[in-house]
């Protein structure tokens, strides 16, 4: 992997010549918990990543044995200390973290590769796909702190795993195991611990290689059928495919259908 030029203090940003872009959570000594700093940067890693036309996925991870184990509390006394117009903000804090990820239109996947708690629970569950390895482990967490969630944990828990077992989740504050994860649905796949960087770059390498368009608009798609009617997701449908089938990229595909061959896709 080559170093991306611009640098950051709590992020590693790493991209492949087939363009899957890492942003690796590094605060290692604190399993990446979030503190003022690390919520700064990664909506702006995520917001380079979404400018970046050479960028097809992007994926998320962490330095060391966790993923991010959610807010650090040794930093809390500089949150309260927010000025009043930055705690009047609704996205304050890890709702940006949130925002960055769900209007980047490539690929996200979240690398889990040890424990995500609070916060960076809802880090995972914002993206679009989460890769857990065996030995993590993920929990909402909240309630043993004596809190309510943020980071859109409520929002996106009951749509990907249904009511009854977020409220399991989320008011329990229970360690949820990789094995249970991918049996309800909550993790994609589970990959074993020694094969779980190579696993997780050969995925991103897949979705890298697609037709960046369809992609784009197939995510718009996805993260607006919740709240929509049927009716207006079939014209949504019926627009966005439109879209697809006057692109260069459709033109490529059918020919390398008939030529026997993989597309190379380029975004046009």
């Amino acid at each position: 992997m080559t170093a991306h030029i611009d640098s950051f203090e709590h992020l590693l940003i790493d991209t492949t010549a087939a363009g899957v872009r890492t942003i690796t959570l590094n605060r290692p000594e604190r399993l990446n918990a979030v503190n003022p700093r690390l919520a700064d940067e990664l909506p702006m890693a995520m917001a380079q990543a979404a400018r970046d036309d050479a960028v097809r996925a992007v994926v998320i991870t962490g330095a060391g044995r966790g993923f991010c184990a959610g807010l650090d509390l040794g930093e809390q006394g500089r949150l309260d200390a927010a000025d009043r117009a930055t705690r009047l903000d609704p996205y304050y804090w890890v709702g940006r973290w949130v925002q960055s990820i769900t209007s980047c239109e490539k690929p996200v996947i979240a690398a889990v590769n040890g424990a995500a708690a609070g916060a960076g629970f809802g880090l995972a569950l914002a993206c679009d796909l989460r890769l857990l390895s065996a030995s993590a482990t993920v929990t909402a967490g909240y309630v043993r702190r004596g809190l309510s969630p943020d980071a859109g944990v409520t929002w996106f828990l009951p749509r990907l795993i249904g009511h009854a077992r977020a409220t399991d989740i989320i008011l329990t504050g229970r360690d949820v195991r990789a094995d249970e994860a991918e049996r309800i649905g909550l993790a994609t796949s589970v990959l074993a611990e020694d094969l779980f960087a190579d696993g997780v770059q050969r995925y991103a390498a897949q979705l890298a290689a697609g037709p960046p368009l369809a992609l784009a608009l197939s995510k718009r798609l996805l993260l607006a059928s919740p709240d929509a009617t049927l009716d207006a997701q079939l014209r949504e449908e019926v627009t966005h495919i439109k879209s697809c089938f006057a692109s260069a990229d459709v033109r490529e595909a059918m020919a390398a259908f008939k030529e026997k061959r993989a597309p190379t896709f380029e975004g046009r």
